[in-house]
């Protein structure tokens, strides 16, 4: 049996292959037999264009927590996503985006770089709002699956309000129904949601109207959950403020009015990255390779389009 991985896979962190497992690598040519094949998303082209020879393939395993850049695949391939592998990072960043923007951060650096001993903000000195604490704060997160569980755990400590919601409501976490009458409670509304139909587009104008006055958004999932002329106009206003890893369009083209709308703060989609990532990604697929040869169940199994 032919396993593909990318060129730069870290087999090592992979484990024992079983007997008669043989590795390939994405290249030019494509091997017969290939029943299983690790994505890693700068293959997705690649992978794209090689999918319709891949005449015996069975499982696909992401490298990735989201599959809705996955190509469709042919019944009877199964689709395994990298869920658990980047739940600690993400939350870390989430963590360090509310803080950040709770602190009034992106401000101050900005003060620092023009060279000014700027305290506008420090209530000691000026009687403004000040800072904001998470111990008072609630937290709304949407999609409520490992990530939120992983940010829930971390919040914890700071004695946070977490309230989850998810798609299929279970004991303390709400179903999507309940989403507009909890949203004017949250301080912090974190979309950790997958992207599919149902989702995209979900933070429109009325959903930014119902959030909190001041309230921060925080989107960790895909840039396509939020119509951004709507919430352009709701940072302009100064109705919400944001912390945005994902962003629609992604990239961002240069000189786009997010870059500089007022509350807000941008990173590149790098809130999975870590220096341990791939090595914890491996050692989930070496795991379901090792379960798929010896005709066991496969973990984080997935359907397009949830």
């Amino acid at each position: 049996m032919i396993a593909l991985v990318p060129a730069d896979a870290r087999v090592e962190a992979m484990g024992p292959l079983p007997d008669g497992v043989e590795l390939a690598v994405f290249g030019d040519g494509v091997p017969e037999g290939v029943e299983f094949c690790v994505l890693d998303p700068p293959a997705r082209d690649r992978f794209a264009e090689i999918l319709p020879r891949l005449t015996a393939l069975k499982v696909v395993q992401t490298l990735s927590a989201g599959i809705d850049r996955v190509p469709k695949l042919p019944d009877g391939v199964t689709l395994c996503n990298a869920g658990g592998v980047h739940d600690g990072p993400v939350a870390e960043w989430i963590v360090a985006a509310i803080l950040a923007m709770n602190k009034d951060l992106p401000r101050y650096a900005e003060r620092q770089r023009a060279g000014e001993w700027d305290t506008s903000g420090n209530t000691a000195f000026s009687g403004a709002e000040g800072a904001r604490d998470l111990s008072e704060q609630h937290v709304l997160i949407v999609g409520h699956g490992s990530i939120g569980q992983a940010l829930q755990s971390r919040l914890a400590p700071f004695g946070t309000r977490v309230t989850g919601i998810a798609r299929r409501p279970r004991d303390g976490v709400h179903g999507p129904e309940d989403l507009p009458g909890l949203l004017p409670d949250a301080d912090v509304v974190v979309l950790l949601a997958p992207a599919t139909d149902e989702t995209r587009g979900m933070v429109d104008a009325a959903f930014l109207a119902r959030m909190r006055p001041g309230a921060l958004l925080v989107n960790a999932a895909r840039g396509t959950l939020v119509r951004t002329p709507a919430l352009l106009d709701a940072l302009r206003e100064g109705r919400v403020r944001a912390a945005l890893d994902t962003t629609d369009p992604e990239p961002l083209p240069p000189g786009h009015p997010l870059f500089s709308a007022p509350g807000v703060l941008v990173t590149p989609h790098v809130a999975g990255s870590s220096a341990h990532w791939r090595d914890r990604a491996y050692r989930l697929a070496g795991d379901q390779l090792r379960r798929y040869a010896a005709g066991e169940p496969l973990v984080n199994v997935r359907r397009h389009g949830y």
